[in-house]
């Protein structure tokens, strides 16, 4: 393993997810991340937004697209770009709105790149991510959706 502070394990029904914490790129976002996992804040969360061709986004036990957490200011990087398996903070249309939503992208998505945070990237179990439950229509939205089971650092495992 790489770095066990810097790797977080996604548990879905599918599968483990592993994914490389980008702490040098994006710091407020990981420590948000890690202080997250270890309070197991994304435990039992929905991926309530999925589009297919595009992304996953969960990080919310609301499932309605909100949270009470002070929001994080932006850490946007040209030294990463949106691929498959990149993990970004989901935010509003203000850039320092980000607090604990975050999305998995299924594809490479430029449009994306500079303009929201990097935080992570898959490095295994990508295809648990492409097995999510889809949503309906162009908002994404998915009823009865699929779950994060746990997430947890890999050197709390």
């Amino acid at each position: 393993m790489a770095d066990a502070e810097n790797t977080l394990y996604i548990e879905l029904a599918g599968g483990r997810v592993t994914v490389e914490l980008l702490a040098d790129i994006a710091p407020k976002h990981v420590e948000r991340v890690k202080t997250l996992a270890a309070q197991g804040f994304y435990d039992g969360t929905p991926f309530h937004r999925v589009i297919d061709g595009f992304m996953a986004q969960g990080g919310d036990p609301t499932g309605t697209g909100g949270s009470d957490l002070p929001d994080l200011p932006a850490e946007f990087t040209n030294q990463r770009r949106f691929v498959r398996g990149t993990v970004g903070a989901a935010r509003t249309s203000n850039p320092n709105s980000a607090n604990s939503q975050f999305y998995i992208m299924f594809a490479p998505a430029p449009h994306l790149d500079g303009q929201y945070t990097i935080w992570g990237q898959v490095t295994e179990g990508m295809e648990h991510v492409d097995a999510i439950k889809r949503g309906a229509g162009g908002s994404g939205m998915v009823s009865n959706p699929d779950k994060i089971i746990s997430a947890r650092l890999a050197s709390a495992s």
